[in-house]
């Protein structure tokens, strides 16, 4: 993945991301909220040498007691300084719960120890600390007394008794927040980058890219209102979906642009991908530059042609292939353009015997010869396979695919489809477009720009 594929990533689902983020954050303050506070307290014991007569003994004796500081440190956690401590305060613990609440540090290079006690009461906290430090005092002197005349060489002094905590040292409310937020944040990344990961649909050209090398030569905008109006470019020429058709249909026109005649096969992967209202719209746009057009319904099984266009369909190429009706009787000329239908006619019952035969060969050379361009709406690839059959005839075919719908492995099993006869692909539409969002289509922004312009001129 590139930079920007994870940008888009991140447009596509800010919405889990803030949602993950805020829930991360609601669950610190709640922990912090629930949870019982506890204090802090600290005493401060100074460790000096007495009986330095010298500097060079002031020395020494300094450089013995940091060596020394970090073993009383350790004393503190031991019952000979805490079962006094306790007899001292008279409360009623062990050792070995006492110690999960006491610890002490010394800094390094220097001779301080810090005592420091822990507690749900601030007050208890506070005595304990200083308690725990007069223990270790009396402790250290005991052991360090080798002679009862000379007494211990070290000294040890609180310095600092442990003050009554105002305010608890956990829970640390804005780092359990913070912490959660970060945790959020990270999760729901970790979900989005999930999801798109097992998301295998088809959205934008970029995904086709990953598919195949074929170009994409068109993007036609989604409209809520296709159904309705099918034959967009009669119905709203300036629409956004019209104008996606007049892209695709001036991309076509410099595909194979050396060749006089030009033929195309339009199919998709799967049914509803929007092949035929393309076929259909993109013959008008083609019929409005000037071209001599010809749309066929090669659809046998299920054909829509001749409903959109609104012209009967009850004779058309399936009586044409088996000579019950001649070409020029069953070809219907659209308005007063240049564009003529060949509607599907009779449903058969062999329809890819029909679309694979010599007499449909013929057809479709005589075809060529008589029309400049000739569209072929053929039932979708997946299901059957009328449509690779006709595209190995016709030899140029439009791969249909339908975006947030078709997936890679059913764009991937129509490409086989295709490659397995030997039928060549001269390109892909993507159809369903957004006009807004992270996957919205360049064309479909300009398109209602321009509707937009036009309706305040």
């Amino acid at each position: 993945m590139e930079l920007q594929d994870y940008l888009l990533v991140l447009k596509k689902n800010w919405v889990v991301l803030l949602v993950a983020t805020l829930i991360g954050g609601a669950l610190g303050y709640t922990y912090s909220a629930l949870a019982t506070p506890t204090y802090a307290a600290s005493a401060k014991v100074f460790v000096s040498t007495s009986g330095a007569s010298s500097a060079a003994e002031l020395q020494q004796g300094n450089t013995f007691t940091q060596q020394r500081v970090k073993t009383y440190a350790d004393l503190v956690k031991t019952a000979a300084v805490l079962q006094p401590t306790i007899d001292a305060l008279g409360i009623d613990t062990s050792v070995q719960r006492l110690r999960s609440n006491v610890s002490a540090t010394a800094p390094l290079n220097t001779t301080v120890i810090d005592v420091s006690v822990t507690n749900t009461d601030p007050v208890f906290a506070a005595s304990l600390a200083t308690a725990t430090a007069n223990e270790l005092i009396s402790v250290v002197e005991d052991i360090e007394t080798t002679d009862a005349a000379g007494g211990s060489p070290v000294s040890l002094t609180v310095v600092q008794e442990a003050e009554i905590p105002s305010s608890p040292a956990s829970p640390n409310t804005t780092l359990n927040v913070a912490l959660g937020l970060l945790l959020g944040a990270a999760l729901g990344l970790a979900i989005a980058l999930l999801r798109h990961a097992l998301d295998t649909r088809i959205r934008n050209e970029r995904d086709l890219e990953h598919v195949t090398e074929r170009p994409v030569i068109g993007g036609i905008v989604f409209d809520p209102k296709a159904k309705e109006r099918p034959l967009v470019l009669h119905a709203d020429p300036r629409s956004p979906r019209a104008e996606s058709f007049r892209t695709l249909r001036t991309n076509l026109q410099f595909l194979d642009a050396g060749k006089r005649h030009r033929s195309f096969v339009l199919t998709s992967a799967l049914p509803s991908e929007g092949k035929s209202t393309t076929a259909s719209n993109l013959a008008i746009a083609l019929a409005d530059a000037g071209a001599r057009v010809l749309l066929v319904g090669a659809d046998l099984r299920k054909p829509k042609m001749a409903n959109y266009m609104g012209v009967e369909g009850g004779v058309g190429l399936t009586d044409v292939l088996v000579g019950r009706a001649a070409l020029e009787d069953a070809t219907q000329r659209w308005g007063r353009t240049s564009l003529h239908l060949l509607p599907a006619g009779t449903i058969p019952p062999n329809p890819s015997e029909l679309l694979g035969s010599t007499t449909m060969s013929d057809l479709i050379e005589d075809l060529q010869q008589q029309y400049d361009v000739v569209l072929y709406d053929a039932p979708p690839l997946l299901p059957v396979t009328d449509a690779a059959v006709l595209a190995r005839l016709v030899g140029g075919s439009i791969l249909i695919v339908s975006a947030g719908r078709t997936r890679r492995q059913q764009v991937e099993a129509a490409l086989d489809s295709l490659d397995n006869v030997g039928a060549p692909l001269s390109g892909l539409v993507l159809t369903m477009l957004p006009v807004k969002g992270p996957d919205a289509y360049g064309y479909g922004r300009y398109g209602y720009a321009y509707a937009e312009t036009a309706s305040k001129k």
